[in-house]
């Protein structure tokens, strides 16, 4: 019996050793990447509220990228919120990938 508590006594010692971090080891932060689309997105947010100064931007998508010749277009969808009316922007912004210089912002509203 006494050899019983003895192995039952190793073994959870061994499994609380291993359960938890030693304490002066802190846990580690999981690491959040920024997407790559992250700063046109601001820049659509930006001018689809200088375009619609009255409206609150409620809502935000990313819908992807494609080339445009030279240039790429980051492509985006904000619903936005105006008075009792709600309506959505599709926002393309097309640069020049080598420069990030902005060739054209377009907008296209749609009620879905």
């Amino acid at each position: 019996m006494q050899n019983l508590l003895i192995a039952i006594s190793l073994g959870l010692s061994a499994f609380i050793g291993q359960a938890l971090p030693p304490a002066d080891v802190e846990p580690q932060q999981e690491q959040v990447q920024t997407p790559a689309y992250a700063k046109w997105g601001k820049i659509a947010m930006k001018e689809t509220k200088a375009k619609y100064p009255n409206a609150d931007i409620i809502d935000y998508l990313h819908e992807g990228s494609r080339k445009n010749g030279d240039s790429e277009v980051e492509m985006f969808k904000l619903w936005l919120k105006q008075d009792n009316k709600e309506f959505g922007v599709y926002v393309n912004i097309e640069y020049k990938p080598e420069t990030e210089e902005v060739t054209s912002i377009t907008f296209k509203e749609t009620d879905r």
